[in-house]
């Protein structure tokens, strides 16, 4: 069951992942980040430290062949880093307006977007656990719900469908879709 809150939130279950607009509905799909940029800093910074003190102390004792697999180390540590700091904002931004569904996807420096005519766009649940949610327009196919976790994407579909279902993206106050 999908329900509209006060709020303008889409709720199913406890949670909403959708959230009404100016001109619609709007969802915006990230990965669940943990860390903030800071404290990914200050990570990166421990394990460095944490890296050539132990290297350090190896050296010192003699072992001076710890030293280059040390940097090796820290530099494969500096790429795991960079790669996490380009794909930490990551995402898939839908909005569904009275004219189309326009879906855009983020990833690294790229963006690609892709207007869905609203009268034609058919939503296609997860078949299984990994396999995302499918939305098609006559012969273009975007699948979409890469950052929501499994168990999530058949809601994701449900409140689709219902938005879409919904004359003029307007959700009634009370009542479910189910």
């Amino acid at each position: 069951m999908v329900v509209q809150q006060g709020d303008g939130t889409l709720a199913h279950g406890g949670g909403c992942l959708g959230q009404r607009s100016a001109h619609g509905w709007r969802w915006c799909l990230r990965r669940n980040g943990a860390l903030t940029p800071r404290q990914w800093t200050v990570a990166f910074v421990l394990a460095g430290a944490a890296v050539l003190a132990v290297a350090g102390l190896f050296a010192a004792l003699g072992a001076v062949l710890v030293l280059p697999f040390a940097a090796l180390e820290l530099v494969v540590v500096v790429l795991a880093f960079a790669w996490m700091a380009r794909h930490a904002a990551d995402r898939e931004v839908l909005e569904l307006d009275a004219e189309a569904l326009h879906v855009a996807r983020h990833c690294g420096p790229r963006c690609t977007r892709v207007r869905l005519p609203r009268a034609r766009v058919r939503v296609h649940p997860p078949g299984g656990a990994q396999t995302l949610v499918a939305l098609q327009a006559g012969t273009q196919t975007v699948e979409v719900g890469e950052h929501v976790p499994p168990v999530l994407r058949r809601q994701l579909a449900r409140e689709l469908q219902w938005a879409l279902a919904s004359t003029g993206g307007v959700a009634p106050t009370t009542g479910h879709w189910g």
